[in-house]
């Protein structure tokens, strides 16, 4: 999947060809500038992208499946898709850590008790990744991580986008969604550390309406780094690093899938 400025375009490999599904989408902060304001625009796009993703692999999955108009799920269905990983994240990376550091409170004080929840967030989000990218389909979908990455990097550093350009890049991009989750739990450590002791329930509260601010301060790291990667090379190591976890050398075949995805997005100039 490709976003473009205005349209978002999933590409897939059916048999021997590649069949690409092209709409026209505006960001929500197009239509309510609001939403792009600093520090709230991090959430937006954090639920604006695991909409988009959901939609992509459902579309992606029923094109394979053979149907040719690939509908995919109903909004109602990716509404309750995006609900059901929302809470999955909101328990594994806020309640657990919240509740393990909780439970060291007679033994440590506020900061060691935020030390122990920092850790065990950090712990739980690396575990899953391990996990799931052990599976045999998960494997694949992290090729076409790196795909996407490597076409990205030869588009802005210039080069053709060819299949042999490509395959000179780096499957690491320093505004990949798995950095900007990593700095957000790094974020988490230091904000939840300025809320106190308390009761279990009012700081699994507290938390949980500080995220959106977390999100934000994230997402602007993020984009900050982006444009300053030189200067802020060690900081965004981290999140390099750790997308060594979440991408895979891809294939030939991959690299031209997301070819076309990013060439069905740009404008007609770019595109070569």
């Amino acid at each position: 999947m490709m976003r473009g400025p205005r349209a978002v375009a999933v590409a897939v490999r059916v048999g021997d060809k590649i069949v690409v599904n092209e709409e026209e989408y505006l960001p929500w902060g197009e239509n309510y500038p609001f939403l792009k304001w600093p520090l709230v625009r991090g959430t937006v796009v954090l639920i604006e992208s695991l909409i988009l993703g959901v939609r992509a692999l459902s579309l992606s999955a029923s094109l394979v499946a053979g149907e040719e108009e690939g509908e995919g799920l109903s909004s109602l269905e990716i509404g309750l898709t995006v609900a059901l990983a929302l809470g999955l994240a909101t328990f594994l990376f806020i309640f657990l850590p919240t509740w393990a550091g909780h439970l060291t409170r007679a033994w440590l004080g506020t900061w060691g008790q935020n030390t122990v929840e920092g850790a065990s967030r950090l712990g739980i989000f690396l575990l899953y990744l391990v996990a799931v990218g052990r599976l045999r389909d998960i494997r694949r979908v992290f090729q076409y991580h790196g795909a996407e990455h490597m076409v990205i990097n030869t588009f802005e550093e210039g080069a053709s986008l060819t299949v042999a350009e490509a395959a000179k890049r780096s499957p690491l991009h320093p505004g990949c969604g798995t950095s900007f989750l990593l700095v957000v739990l790094v974020i988490s450590i230091f904000v939840f550390a300025l809320l106190g002791n308390g009761p279990w329930w009012w700081k699994f509260g507290a938390r949980l309406l500080l995220l959106p601010l977390v999100a934000g301060l994230g997402y602007e790291f993020i984009r900050y780094a982006r444009r300053r990667r030189r200067g802020l090379g060690l900081l965004i190591l981290p999140g390099l690093w750790l997308q060594k976890l979440t991408t895979g050398k891809p294939d030939p075949d991959q690299l031209e899938v997301a070819i076309s995805a990013l060439r069905s997005v740009l404008p007609d100039r770019a595109a070569n």
